[in-house]
């Protein structure tokens, strides 16, 4: 199974972002998005923001992430 975490695009320097995943700010290749801009929030998967989504999608996996954590007594970010 493979994930996709949501994150925030903060810095663009093409054809990488800095991109912050809840105050983690992480390299990110951006080559497959159309027209990224900062602001965008993203799916990143293995380094590669594989598409745009909306902030409210992306807060609604944070939360499933940090409940998922919670469960299993991990860290989610």
């Amino acid at each position: 199974m493979c994930i996709a975490i949501p994150g925030r695009i903060e810095r663009i320097d093409y054809p990488i972002a800095i991109v912050d995943f809840k105050g983690l700010k992480k390299e990110v290749r951006i080559d497959l998005l159309e027209n990224p801009q900062i602001g965008d929030y993203v799916l990143v998967h293995v380094g590669m923001a594989i598409q745009k989504v909306d902030e409210e999608e992306a807060k609604k996996t944070w939360e499933l992430l940090e409940r998922v954590a919670d469960e299993t007594g991990n860290q989610a970010f």
